[in-house]
């Protein structure tokens, strides 16, 4: 019985995951891995809290290897890049690092080439240290550049989740940090204003430097950099993080396939691209938000899996819808912790969704407690409708688990008048007996 050969380009998160798939599940399968990087499965998410010190080594942020594939089977090129496809053809043309080039062909073919940071055209941008973090070199540079004693003021550029999370290790290595945006706030696309005033708090009140509405516009230095230009000032730095953000990799197939306003592959509920043979997880591909119900773009590692998942059942030969996503996410900076799903209120109001809010701020626990710190919750839904479509929630308590119940129910179509009476359990080591998030559906209109 002959095989379906597989081709994967691209081996992270989502590679992975389709990889696995297809291993272990599909005797049938041929897979040939491919990618340009000398390491697979680096948690990118962990290069702040390793670089700030707050794990004691990078290894364990790896969670594979090319070893583990090869054992199952899978042939793997990496450290070889991919110069083009010819999709009439169904082959792929590789080039190794050491210049030897060549060809594989396909079968199939699944793209999971992932984001690339954006790097805007800003005059000194080839200076040394200004640096961006994306792959574990990258992470490595950045914290060899942190262990010198004359790098003592760090900017950052962008104050997203990379930026605010590695503005945090920065402090924690001592180092004097200033942290940049054009936002007027921190994490303007995952928060309302009333939970992103609290960050913006901890991050002064811990020491950084914030300059929001504030726009890089020129880096200076001989051979590295030494003052970032501002339209509003300028100041002396010796290290710059960019962490603007990232854009869908497309290089490979954007003369190709179907694209997305932003660039990424327009992939069905199958991740099967417009070119029946060709699939896109991960970064590089669209994916179908729940909470909008309409396709969109989410770049975040858990969808990367999920997507990776469904496009290797399918190649497999098994048909398999993915049910789409909410966006679920989190923080955790000077041990205040932020988590959100669906779409905040102000990014409701862009889409031009009908909208209505409901908030409610509490003590985690009853106050007779010790150990107890305040819950802020809000939940947005659908005025007509009333469907749930985003909650957010903070504290220094760890509250993470609750968003699992608001993805699930935005998933669901749950409506806001659901959480009224729903059955949760008291008991004053956790919660009060009047929960904030019973209040906070109790007080919606």
């Amino acid at each position: 019985m002959s095989k379906t050969k597989t081709v994967i380009v691209g081996a992270n998160h989502a590679g992975i995951a389709a990889a696995n798939t297809l291993l272990d599940t599909y005797p049938n399968q041929e897979v040939i891995m491919i990618d340009r990087n000398t390491n697979l499965s680096y948690l990118g998410c962990g290069t702040a809290l390793w670089v700030g010190r707050q794990i004691d080594s990078y290894e364990n942020l790896f969670y594979t290897d090319q070893a583990a594939f090869e054992a199952k089977g899978a042939k793997i090129f990496m450290e070889t890049a991919v110069e083009r496809i010819d999709f009439n053809q169904k082959v792929v043309y590789c080039k190794k690092q050491n210049g030897e080039e060549f060809t594989q062909s396909y079968d199939k073919l699944i793209l999971a080439t992932g984001s690339a940071p954006i790097n805007p055209d800003i005059p000194g941008r080839d200076l040394k240290n200004v640096e961006f973090l994306k792959l574990f070199q990258d992470g490595q540079t950045v914290d060899a550049a942190m262990a010198k004693a004359e790098v003592q003021t760090v900017a950052v550029i962008g104050a997203g989740y990379i930026g605010v999370e590695i503005a945090e290790a920065a402090k924690r290595r001592g180092k004097k940090v200033l942290l940049f945006d054009a936002a007027q706030r921190c994490l303007p696309n995952y928060y309302d204003q009333w939970f992103t005033d609290d960050m913006d708090n901890v991050l002064a009140e811990n020491g950084i430097e914030l300059h929001f509405n504030e726009l890089a516009k020129e880096y200076k230095g001989t051979e590295k950099v030494a003052a970032l230009v501002t339209d509003k000032g300028e100041y002396a730095v010796d290290l710059v993080i960019n962490a603007i953000g990232f854009r869908p990799n497309n290089e490979l197939g954007k003369e190709h396939l179907q694209l997305f306003t932003n660039g990424a592959y327009v992939v069905d509920e199958h991740q099967q691209t417009s070119d029946p043979d060709v699939y896109a997880v991960g970064d590089c591909a669209t994916i179908y938000s729940n909470a909008l119900q309409e396709t969109t773009y989410i770049a975040l590692a858990t969808n990367a899996v999920r997507s990776g998942i469904v496009a290797g059942h399918n190649v497999g030969g098994t048909p398999l819808e993915a049910i789409g996503v909410q966006g679920s996410n989190g923080i955790s900076i000077f041990g205040y912790h932020m988590v959100s799903t669906g779409l905040t209120v102000q990014e409701a109001e862009k889409r031009g969704l009908k909208i209505k809010y409901t908030e409610f701020e509490d003590l985690q626990k009853p106050s007779f407690m010790k150990e107890n710190h305040k819950v802020k919750i809000r939940i947005v839904y659908e005025a007509d409708s009333r469907r749930i479509i985003g909650a957010q929630m903070a504290s220094y308590e760890d509250i993470s688990m609750g968003i699992h119940m608001f993805s699930l129910a935005i998933e669901e179509k749950v409506t806001i008048d659901k959480l009224k009476l729903l059955d949760i359990f008291f008991l004053p080591h956790f919660n009060q007996p009047y929960n904030y998030i019973t209040m906070a559906a109790l007080s919606a209109e």
